[in-house]
């Protein structure tokens, strides 16, 4: 690819798993036709809804020429985790993937500011090694915005916004819970970059709180919980992440939650992502990040795949 390519060239495709959303469609859609560089195309893969999303959905299909609308039976409920990735790939897996320089797993319960994809291909254009990254999302109450509080590490779930090369390089998703997690870990384990920033083109509202679009609150945090434990997370890294998490909404509760949610997991001898070598790399930088801070951590990986892409020993762009 022509890295040297202004923004405005690059081609990426929206991927949107969705399933009775259309309390919140109709502004998310909003926000994407207002962008200022829009979507070669987007991809609205309708999972079974039963409300009023597929007339809505086909309402603005009707109008835009670079959206499209698939439909999946409906199960029956909501599958967050391995059911989300499993309505993101019935999308991909119509697409050539090489058609495309920049995808984009997006959620359909957000409000993006007018500039925020065209900001995210600027940061991509400038660091070649940028696999995957995002904004920050917030969250309305009392008509104040409030920090979801995600870490600069990591591209958020809701809006994964990724380079295909390095998409294709780690594999994809995995179908489980954690897999926005994996992905971002197994990127910097292979020499990417992942990252996510604050500022007036990047700071989107998340219509649904992160962890309340099952059962509730407290049930997403258990099973954030027990994604941490999948993952590979050790309990100690989880103690003190369970720590931090005290003093944000929901406040001890919610912590308390992921805590349960990943030491019942543990005892009930659930199953774990079997890669080895990820879960060592993993814990690795779990245990830096503990000694170091996790900004010093993170700086530290993204040097060595500098060199590594300096060195000639990373794959080529």
């Amino acid at each position: 690819m022509n890295e040297s390519a202004p923004p405005t060239a690059r081609r990426y495709v929206l991927i949107t798993p969705c399933r009775d959303e259309s309390e919140y469609a109709r502004r998310c859609i909003e926000s994407v036709l207002a962008q200022t560089i829009p979507p070669t195309l987007w991809l609205l893969v309708d999972d079974g809804s039963t409300d009023e999303t597929p007339a809505l959905l086909a309402e603005y299909a009707a109008k835009v020429p670079w959206m499209r609308v698939i439909r999946r039976e409906d199960r029956g409920r909501r599958a967050v985790g391995p059911g989300v990735v499993d309505a993101f790939y019935a999308g991909w897996d119509t697409l050539n993937p090489r058609d495309f320089d920049y995808l984009c797993k997006f959620d359909l319960d957000l409000d993006v500011p007018p500039g925020y994809f065209e900001e995210l291909i600027r940061r991509m254009e400038a660091d070649p090694r940028l696999g995957s990254c995002s904004g920050k999302p917030f969250f309305e109450r009392g008509g104040e915005l409030v920090s979801e509080k995600c870490g600069d590490e990591m591209s958020v779930g809701m809006t994964k916004f990724y380079r295909v090369d390095c998409f294709l390089e780690i594999g994809g998703f995995v179908r489980e819970v954690m897999w926005d997690g994996i992905d971002c870990h197994r990127a910097r384990m292979l020499g990417w970059k992942a990252g996510s920033w604050d500022g007036a083109n990047l700071r989107f509202v998340h219509l649904r709180p992160m962890g309340s679009s099952q059962k509730g609150i407290f049930t997403g945090r258990m099973r954030h919980g027990f994604g941490q434990y999948f993952m590979g997370t050790d309990l100690l890294y989880m103690s003190v992440s369970t720590a931090f998490r005290l003093f944000h909404p929901p406040f001890v509760v919610g912590a308390l939650a992921m805590w349960w949610g990943y030491v019942k997991s543990a005892l009930g001898g659930k199953p774990r992502y079997d890669d080895p070598d990820f879960r060592r790399f993993l814990n690795a930088y779990q245990r830096r990040c503990l000694v170091v801070g996790k900004a010093r951590a993170t700086a530290e990986l993204d040097a060595t795949a500098t060199r590594r892409m300096r060195g000639g020993t990373a794959s080529s762009q």
